[in-house]
């Protein structure tokens, strides 16, 4: 039985990230049917959302681990979203679907110091409105995105 390791096992539903890997809708498999899946054959309880988390957390009822499901694509969580990503070349991305990033490099560079770079941050933060998932439809089907390999996933 998986849960016998401990390891905690996450599953994500297959994203329209970048350009280059063929994402079609009809390809993703929902959570809800990974989830099927895993509870025919280990029986699996709810765990309390995380709210510092996006996966939905499931334990085995044998306590030997956890899953949890990513649903990018059926039930986005853009409103929540609280992550951001350092690229290797200093940009900041705040969604996985952004086309830009903030060039924190440059900054660095130019002496910034810890209240600058916490003010330069904390601006972006309040002007983001990064909704791609939530807004998925043939309109932004077309929108550059940067790739995933690019910025980490």
């Amino acid at each position: 039985m998986p849960g016998n390791h401990g390891h905690t096992l996450r599953f994500i539903e297959f994203m329209d990230v970048g350009a280059t890997n063929g994402w079609q809708l009809g390809s993703v498999v929902p959570a809800a049917e990974v989830l099927r899946l895993l509870q025919a054959e280990w029986p699996l309880e709810p765990i309390t959302a995380d709210p510092r988390g996006v996966a939905h957390r499931w334990r085995y009822a044998d306590g030997g681990g956890e899953v949890g499901l990513i649903t990018s694509v059926t039930a986005p969580f853009c409103a929540d979203c609280d992550r951001a990503r350092l690229a290797a070349d200093g940009h900041l991305y705040t969604c996985l679907f952004a086309k830009a990033g903030l060039d924190l490099k440059t900054s660095l560079r130019a002496g910034y110091g810890d209240a600058d770079l916490a003010a330069l941050l904390a601006s972006l933060w309040k002007r983001r409105a990064d909704r791609y998932s939530e807004l998925r439809s043939a309109d932004t089907a077309g929108l550059p995105k940067v790739e995933m390999s690019h910025i980490g996933g």
